[in-house]
């Protein structure tokens, strides 16, 4: 009797799976897959971390880039004009978020994610042979407009892998995001301007020495390319037969968790049962995750400008007069710990705290980190070095945890058949709060910077204040009532 009502359920289970398929053919690969799949890790990894290098690889020369257009009066007009910059991408980004969105659900995660990568080949590398401020703002606006990817290869991370790898899979795309954030600059600081750096290999002469900051857009687009063409082996995951047959794909978990003598119909039934009708903008936990997450970013991505300009600015600035090389060494340490962490330390803290309890002390721990800025650039020398390092590393860690906490809670919000829908809602958010970051932390830096004789928070002071006032708001909103966790996974 066993043996049969087993036969009976595996032929249940069979019903799952459609010929010419290619949604069916990767769960048919997943229920055979044994072990943690190790290249469609890679995959991901490289695909993510080609769409993130990109955007924050020009903070470190933005502020002499902006300086050679000769379009600021004064230096105090610098950050004002890099701010527009910084944010063109993001702006981009947020008006064709959903458009991609709608496109990776009607024809397939794979065609966004090439045209995505190809996007990063082309207009990155226009933007490296910028001659003035104007191609700038348009060639990285068009790079965000076309580079629609983070959305579907979050929905793609959470279909390709098998449950009890799909946490993995998520930690992959914030972890190579985060990564590329962080790289992504450091690329930008040690090869920028190599003419007058290594003048032995690249000469004024060359393209290289025409054009200082087209080396490190050139190398991020050669390591896009080569992402792009492996993207053409990448499997499916869309499923493309009728609503039905969609139905009987979503009940495979159910039947694969039901007992032996279930009867398929009502299988069925509690399946289209459990599918919410109700829009995803009346999901509170997702909407709320969203709004915490978009505050998060907009105080990271006015960090990640404000850092670089601050650094390179005239120590009769309130700066640390740094070139984009010490910026780049600095943002490269930061990396390499963070990847440490990442692989090592997080799953464990994850584990122990949850992603909310996360969130909270990595926001509440920034804000001294934050407000001991000013007082670092009084030093220099060794010291100035070593507490740089420290406080960039530690910084970086706190942000790339909370972002992934609230990845995390954002995919535990919905079910599965939501998350491409949920993930464009929450691409286009976060890159609208992402736009207004670099531009208004230009302006706040360079507004700044003409009130170093104020009686209340002079100078640089004013920034990392209003950085924290904008963490401290973003810390308050991770409790309740505003931010709310789904019920039923919260475990």
């Amino acid at each position: 009797m066993a043996a049969e009502d087993e036969e009976h359920r595996e032929s249940l289970l069979k019903k799952v799976y459609y010929e010419n398929c290619p949604g069916c053919k990767v769960e048919e690969e997943k229920a055979l897959q044994r072990g943690v799949p190790v290249r469609k890790l890679v995959a991901i990894w490289g695909i993510v971390l080609s769409a993130a290098l990109p955007i924050s690889s020009l903070f470190p020369f933005l502020y002499f880039m902006i300086r050679d257009f000769h379009i600021a009066k004064r230096d105090e007009d610098i950050g004002f004009y890099a701010g527009y910059v910084g944010s063109s991408y993001m702006l981009g980004r947020a008006l064709t978020s959903v458009f991609w969105g709608i496109v990776a659900d009607r024809y397939g995660r794979k065609p966004v994610i090439i045209i995505g990568t190809i996007a990063v080949v082309v207009f990155n590398t226009l933007f490296g042979l910028s001659v003035n401020f104007w191609m700038a703002i348009i060639t990285r606006f068009l790079l965000g407009s076309l580079n629609g990817l983070l959305g579907p290869i979050k929905a793609y991370a959470s279909e390709v892998f098998r449950e009890e790898h799909q946490a993995l899979g998520m930690s992959t795309v914030s972890t190579a995001w985060g990564i590329g954030l962080i790289i992504g600059p450091a690329l930008g600081g040690f090869f920028a301007q190599p003419a007058e750096k290594y003048p032995t290999i690249f000469s004024a002469d060359s393209v290289f020495g025409r054009f200082p900051y087209f080396l490190p857009c050139l190398c991020i687009s050669l390591f896009a390319l080569g992402v792009t063409v492996a993207c053409f082996w990448l499997p499916e995951t869309l499923h493309n037969h009728n609503e039905n047959a969609r139905l009987h794909d979503d009940s495979f978990e159910a039947l694969e968790t039901a007992s032996c003598g279930s009867d398929a119909n009502e299988i069925k039934q509690k399946t289209e049962e459990q599918i919410p009708k109700q829009s995803l903008m009346k999901n509170w936990p997702l909407m709320s995750s969203i709004i915490v997450y978009c505050v998060f970013s907009l105080h990271d991505m006015a960090y990640t400008e404000i850092f670089s300009l601050w650094a390179e600015s005239p120590r009769k600035l309130g700066g640390l007069s740094y070139s984009t090389e010490d910026v780049g060494e600095v943002l490269a340490i930061s990396g390499f710990g963070l990847f440490v962490f990442q692989i090592t330390l997080y799953p464990y803290v994850e584990k122990m705290l949850g992603p909310v309890r996360i969130a909270r002390i990595g926001g509440v721990l920034s804000i001294p980190l934050l407000s001991s800025y000013p007082f670092i650039a009084l030093l220099s020398g060794f010291s100035l070095s070593v507490l740089l390092n420290i406080a960039s590393l530690l910084k970086n860690v706190m942000s790339i945890t909370i972002v992934t906490g609230l990845f995390i809670l954002q995919n535990r919000a919905v079910d599965q058949h939501q998350r491409g829908a949920a993930n464009g809602i929450a691409m286009t958010a976060m890159s609208l709060f992402k736009a207004v970051g670099p531009a208004g932390g230009g302006a706040v830096f360079s507004w700044a910077q003409k009130r170093l004789d104020a009686s209340i928070l002079p100078g640089i002071q004013m920034v990392f204040f209003i950085l924290n006032l904008v963490e401290l708001i973003a810390v308050l909103m991770t409790f309740k009532p505003f931010l709310t966790v789904r019920d039923d996974r919260q475990g």
